[in-house]
């Protein structure tokens, strides 16, 4: 996750089943990184101050900056550099072959060998720190971190419920349905193609998702009204991923010149491919936001917010949470749209009718 305090952010969203308790943040100081000296093999994991990444001094002050709470994941462990690994096994199995005469050593001693460098060598190694920024809100439920993978994103949330008896949720396309009360299991398979059907296509509701996305773009003339934010305008650029679960090509990148209107992404449409990834804008008046989405996860990639023109760092960071909280909004607003009219037994039928015309006459650039 980028710095919420600059530049551009990398994150997922999460919803807490409740807002933060009191005394969270002893309970956050109580789960705390170990002190970096007591790392020995294994690794080491706990929680730390966005100030840096060994400040293990979590209270009340340190655990909070500017209404939210804002704190580092982090784990710490030593690790060897394969290529000074295979080096110093090769020289010790060198040296061994030459004081006993053989030709080759045996599979046992040459994982002897192995288990006595990395002794040997893995305490003299430095401590290699990697960190998981997260914010959450107060009053609220909602938390953004930067624990980007499924893999990640469960570990995080495992080590936040610790702390605070609760683990919270990811939101992704499936969760973020079924807080509405939609099963998406129920949802019968979509093809948006007019010469792809009985093809095997992609079942993901992210991929769903997307593709919609980009239908609303340019078919519905790319503006959406969002409850309680107003109007935005969509656009969709590349790099453009697209999937499909079948045979051929399952995967097709495109990232030179303009892949949107390309030949290229028309024939991926046509043949019953999905979006799987996509830079997405949204735009309200003159304040634009921008990111990387990945489908399958609604993780959001390099989001560039609105400037700012707070001047304080305090007040440049709230700034940017409500730029965040107000993206987030706007997309899961979106989300909640697409899912409703995904869900309408009378509606959708007509939505695929349409978006089969619109890739059936898409504009595309020979």
């Amino acid at each position: 996750m980028s710095s919420l305090k600059s530049g551009s952010i990398s994150c997922r969203m999460l919803l807490m089943p409740a807002a933060l308790a009191e005394g969270h943040a002893a309970q956050f100081a109580k789960q705390a990184l170990p002190a970096i000296d007591t790392l020995g093999a294994s690794r080491i994991a706990g929680w730390v101050t966005n100030r840096h990444l060994l400040d293990r001094h979590i209270t009340e002050d340190t655990a909070h900056y500017g209404g939210y709470l804002l704190l580092d994941l982090v784990t710490a462990e030593r690790r060897i550099p394969g290529a000074l690994f295979k080096t110093e096994c090769k020289m010790e199995e060198l040296a061994q072959l030459a004081a006993s005469g053989y030709e080759r050593l045996t599979a046992r001693a040459r994982s002897e060998i192995r288990e006595s460098v990395t002794s040997r060598l893995l305490p003299t190694m430095p401590a290699q720190l990697q960190a998981t920024p997260c914010v959450a809100e107060l009053n609220g439920q909602r938390l953004w971190t930067g624990a980007m993978s499924d893999v990640q994103a469960e570990n995080f949330a495992q080590q936040f419920g610790r702390c605070t008896g609760s683990s919270p949720v990811p939101m992704t396309p499936e969760t973020a349905a079924a807080r509405r009360k939609i099963d998406v299991r129920q949802w019968d398979l979509a093809c948006f193609s007019p010469e792809a059907e009985g093809e095997p296509v992609s079942d993901r509701v992210g991929h769903d998702f997307l593709t919609w996305f980009w239908f609303i773009a340019e078919a519905r003339r790319g503006i959406v009204q969002i409850p309680e934010l107003g109007e935005f305008g969509l656009m969709i650029e590349g790099p453009l991923v697209f999937v499909m679960d079948g045979g051929g090509a399952h995967v097709v990148r495109l990232d030179k010149g303009e892949p949107r209107v390309s030949a290229e992404a028309k024939s991926a449409l046509l043949a019953g491919k999905k979006l799987k990834r996509a830079k997405i804008t949204f735009a309200r008046g003159k304040e634009m936001w921008s990111c990387a989405l990945e489908a399958d996860t609604f993780a959001f990639r390099g989001l560039k917010l609105p400037q700012t023109e707070q001047l304080d760092a305090c007040s440049r960071f709230q700034d940017r949470m409500r730029l965040l909280e107000t993206f987030s909004d706007a997309f899961y607003g979106l989300f909640d749209q697409f899912a409703a009219e995904r869900n309408d037994a009378a509606r959708w039928p007509e939505t695929v009718k349409d978006m089969r015309k619109w890739v059936a006459g898409r504009y595309s650039r020979h």
